[in-house]
């Protein structure tokens, strides 16, 4: 169990501050394919390009960033990332009030945000290092990820149930909303924060966008880690337009079956999250990494039989949860495990490297994916996505270890101020 540790006032209010962006985003979830199918009328392969080409173009766009991030005060870079989400978001139901949504809007509104995304998570990890006691780390993570899967479970079904009532831009409205609260609470957080102060070296020096990259490739339990999360990420969020294409539009689903199908089984997240902290102890972190992240894994060639009607929605709802399970239980482990791993003073481009080479992984794979379901169809891509993702386990560590102490920094870097690993 996460237990009910107390982690102290700052912590709380950064761990509100996540609740309310989570529980925003939970509600807008899949907001921007469903715009695309119900108001755009865009088929298979536009919903995968508009899945697969915002996250990419926001990567490359995240790269300058990483050093900059680094080297500045955590909470001002998440405020900031906040506001720009909030800002870039609310575009959407302002143009389709006046009618005029267009498929690019999309686009671009996806790759800011994307961007954005990946330096708050940047930041924040950075942040919790430094605001969290090291032993306390595991328990601050699995807060973190019960909340996102609790948010999941609440939002989509009454997302569906506002898309079907009020039309399909009314969760993106209120998503924008959970960044601008999310700043706020953010900007709630007291206590001096030094900025990092880099001597010798430019900071934003051409080497350091790479410096993230090459701490996880150096390390070779980072670096297992880092291949198999990109494959086993990218293929399950591969499947996520394939599925809103096959249940809305070939199999007839309502929009609130659709966010059902999702919402239910995220009910499993709170159950593998409260019990990372209590199987870490008993079985060890390298048991998880190889038992968990295999039975992750196993589960998604299950979508491939999704069929019309309630045996159909149950279908979907079961392997959802079995992958969910495990998921939450292996994420927690696995961010506290990298924030262990990562000197302070790489952190926030340690992250940013890893989310890059995530984002680009689902990019990739999304838009392979959405080629596949044109050129054939949904459920033969989701087939292949389930058969792919079983080769994954062969890429998990062989070996982990726990560090004997934080790595001091290097002469070019000062002490960077370190929050958490799992945002949204």
């Amino acid at each position: 169990m996460t237990g009910r540790r107390p982690l102290g006032r700052q912590f709380g209010w950064l761990w509100a501050a996540y609740a309310v962006s989570a529980y925003g985003s939970g509600l807008g979830f899949g907001a921007l394919p469903l715009i695309a199918v119900l108001a755009l009328h865009a088929g298979p392969a536009e919903v995968s390009a508009l899945s697969a080409m915002g996250p990419a173009v926001g990567a490359l766009i995240a790269v300058p960033l990483a050093p900059w991030v680094e080297f500045r005060r955590k909470r001002p870079v998440m405020i900031t990332m906040d506001l720009t989400r909030f800002a870039v978001m609310a575009t959407i139901p302002v143009a389709y009030a006046f009618g005029r949504l267009s498929f690019v809007q999309l686009l671009v509104v996806s790759a800011v945000v994307a961007a954005a995304k990946i330096a708050f998570n940047a930041a924040s990890g950075a942040y919790l290092k430094a605001l969290v006691p090291p032993d306390d780390l595991l328990v601050a993570n699995a807060r973190f990820e019960s909340t996102n899967w609790s948010s999941i479970a609440v939002g989509p079904p009454l997302g569906g149930a506002a898309i079907g009532l009020f039309g399909p831009v009314t969760t993106v409205l209120a998503d924008a909303l959970s960044y601008l609260l999310s700043a706020l609470g953010i900007t709630a957080i007291r206590g001096r924060e030094e900025a990092p102060q880099p001597t010798g070296k430019s900071p934003v020096r051409a080497g350091a966008l790479l410096d993230g990259w090459r701490h996880i490739m150096g390390d070779p339990g980072l670096r297992a880690l880092y291949l198999n999360n990109m494959l086993v990420s990218g293929l399950i969020m591969a499947t996520e337009p394939l599925l809103a294409v096959l249940l809305l539009r070939q199999l007839g689903f309502a929009p609130w079956q659709y966010g059902l199908a999702f919402a239910a089984p995220c009910l499993g997240g709170l159950i593998g999250s409260r019990l990372a902290r209590r199987v870490v102890a008993r079985y060890g972190r390298h048991t998880v990494f190889r038992t968990v992240g295999t039975l992750r894994a196993v589960w998604l060639i299950g979508l491939a039989f999704v069929r019309p009607g309630v045996v159909g929605l149950v279908t979907v709802m079961a392997v959802e949860l079995a992958i969910i399970i495990n998921m939450s239980l292996y994420t927690p482990v696995l961010a506290t495990y990298r924030l262990e791993h990562t000197p302070k003073h790489l952190v926030a481009r340690t992250l940013t490297a890893w989310s890059i080479g995530q984002q680009a992984s689902i990019a990739v794979l999304t838009a392979l994916a959405g080629l596949l379901a044109d050129v054939t169809s949904p459920r033969t891509a989701l087939t292949a996505a389930g058969l792919l993702i079983l080769t994954t386990p062969f890429l998990l560590p062989r070996r982990t270890h726990t560090p004997q102490h934080e790595p001091e920094p290097t002469p070019c870097n000062g002490p960077a101020e370190q929050p958490n690993s799992g945002s949204r």
